[in-house]
């Protein structure tokens, strides 16, 4: 993946459909040899693992960003709620 001038990820190749991984059929091989060509069908899952950890990779990210913005909201509404509990004019406040 690279990422653009603004910054942001981008593949530089199409990606792998779950439609395409059901509907990929093989040629047959020739000279009477029965079954398909190895190397296609060996090129073919190396498409889709490298697909596959890709997703995983950016479903990683998303997961550590997902949890990095919680914990900063939650230090975030954590010094709100502090902040007004000593504030003079919060409700209920009362000078010592």
């Amino acid at each position: 993946m690279r990422r653009n001038s603004a910054g942001q990820l981008y593949r530089s190749r199409r990606r792998i459909t779950p439609d395409q991984v059901r509907e990929r059929r093989f040629p047959y091989l020739s000279w009477g040899r029965r079954g398909v060509d190895s190397h296609d069908v060996h090129r073919f899952l190396c498409d889709v693992a490298d697909e596959l950890a890709e997703t995983r990779s950016e479903l990683r990210q998303a997961v550590d960003e997902n949890t990095r913005i919680k914990q900063a909201l939650r230090d975030w509404q954590a010094e709100q709620a502090n902040a007004r509990a000593y504030q003079p004019t919060a409700p209920g406040w009362v000078a010592a």
